[in-house]
């Protein structure tokens, strides 16, 4: 595996060759840049994983991890856009948010190619905040969904198969899971993923009985 170190180098090259000018004078050195340089160097010795924390129609939040061959996460960031402000997000929001996210994934690992934030972000802060300032109230989850996500806290660890079976196919979480799906997709994913653990878990369980 390249030394991380000799990676820097060659981003802080790019700075000067490939960089964009930013306000101020500054220069940018775009993600696509950077990313080709830390395969160049490191090849497949790590991965990057995206997972989509929000994105409820209005908003769009991405978390960027750079995981190592054992799996273990080294470098992370994240970032938010507003859905229709600014020419990209009117229909590629969710491609920007996750390109800034590896981004500043890179950049926590020094890889920041001149500034940390990205362009788009350094550029849009201001527009970020007239967005969301415009933004409606957030639509409160209704309660049986929040005791929907209480029982997947409390009780899911400790279900067996039958029992994650049943919880899933009762009419109270199938109606709460429904809501969920439709208008609070944070929620709905956070069930979801607690749901997959525990199975992935009892799966594991059994392989080693």
């Amino acid at each position: 595996m390249a030394d991380l170190k000799k990676t820097m180098t060659l981003v802080s090259e790019l700075n000067h060759s490939h960089g964009v000018t930013q306000r101020g004078g500054k220069k940018y050195t775009q993600v696509v840049h950077r990313m080709e340089a830390f395969r160049q160097m490191h090849g497949t010795d790590f991965g990057v994983d995206t997972h989509i924390l929000v994105d409820d129609g209005q908003r769009v939040v991405v978390k960027a991890k750079i995981l190592n061959m054992d799996g273990a996460v080294i470098g992370a960031g994240m970032a938010e856009e507003i859905r229709g402000q600014g020419n990209v997000n009117k229909t590629s929001a969710l491609e920007n948010c996750e390109t800034s996210a590896i981004g500043r994934a890179l950049a926590s690992l020094g890889l920041a190619g001149g500034e940390y934030a990205s362009a788009n972000e350094m550029d849009g802060v201001g527009r970020k905040e007239e967005a969301i300032a415009s933004l409606p109230p957030a639509k409160e989850p209704p309660s049986g969904l929040l005791e929907l996500q209480q029982q997947a806290d409390a009780f899911l660890p400790d279900f067996n198969r039958k029992q994650i079976d049943d919880w899933m196919n009762a009419e109270f979480t199938k109606k709460y899971m429904e809501i969920a799906n439709k208008e609070f997709p944070e929620i709905f994913q956070d069930i979801k993923a607690k749901c997959q653990a525990r199975m992935k878990t009892l799966k594991s369980e059994g392989a080693k009985k």
